[in-house]
C-alpha cells in the first residue's frame, strides 16, 4: 500500500505527489523516494485543535449571559488562536517542511522552516540499511531506518512511512549496479 503522499510509478521509482525540487539535484540524478514523516506526528496536533476549539466554544456558552462577554470572548478568541498556531500549525509545518529524499545518488533529509538543516549521505558511502519497528509502529506502518555510513555513528532517521519498503527500495538502488556482474 502506497500512502497518500506517494503514487506507485513504473519500474521500482516513487513519485511525489509535490516532487523535490530539480534544481536541488545533480546532473543525471533522480527521485526514488520523498517522503514526509509518519502522520503519526499529527495525532496530538490535531487533539489539541479539537480540545481547544471545545473549550473555547464551551467557556464561550458559560460566559454569554455575562456582561463583560465580549471581553471574555476576546481573550478566549485571542488564547485559542495562540494555543492552536503553536501546538497546531507550527507542528503542521514542521511535519510539512521536513523531508527524506533517495535519489539515485545519495539520501537526503531536510528540516526546518525558519532556520533549515540537511544531511546528505551519498549512496556510494552507504555500508548497510537497517529498519526496526514495534507492533504499534507496524499497525501504523512506519518506524525507523537505520543507515550505517563511513561516518562514525549509525543515522537513525525516526518515523519512516512504509519503513520496510523503503528500506528494500534503498537497498536495491545500492546493489542495482550490481546485479548486471551476477547474471
Amino acid at each position: 500500500m502506497v500512502d497518500a503522499g506517494t503514487v506507485a510509478a513504473p519500474c521500482h521509482y516513487w513519485r511525489s505527489t509535490v516532487a523535490y525540487p530539480d534544481e536541488l539535484l545533480s546532473a543525471n540524478e533522480r527521485v526514488v523516494i520523498h517522503k514526509h514523516p509518519h502522520w503519526k506526528m499529527l495525532v496530538l496536533p490535531v487533539l489539541v485543535l479539537l480540545v481547544t476549539v471545545a473549550a473555547c466554544a464551551y467557556l464561550a456558552s458559560l460566559v454569554s449571559e455575562q456582561s463583560w462577554h465580549l471581553i471574555a470572548w476576546i481573550v478566549l478568541g485571542a488564547v485559542g488562536v495562540l494555543v492552536v498556531v503553536w501546538f497546531t500549525i507550527v507542528p503542521l509545518i514542521r511535519w510539512r517542511t521536513t523531508h527524506f529524499v533517495v535519489t539515485t545518488q545519495r539520501v537526503l533529509v531536510r528540516e526546518g522552516v525558519l532556520s533549515r538543516s540537511g544531511i546528505d549521505i551519498p549512496l556510494t558511502r552507504v555500508n548497510s540499511v537497517q529498519f526496526r519497528h514495534t507492533l504499534f509502529q507496524r499497525l501504523l506502518g512506519c518506524g525507523t531506518l537505520v543507515i550505517e555510513s563511513a561516518s562514525d555513528e549509525p543515522l537513525e532517521f525516526d518515523d519512516i512511512p512504509q519503513v520496510e519498503r523503503v528500506h528494500s527500495m534503498l537497498y536495491r538502488e545500492l546493489h542495482e549496479d550490481d546485479e548486471p556482474a551476477r547474471q
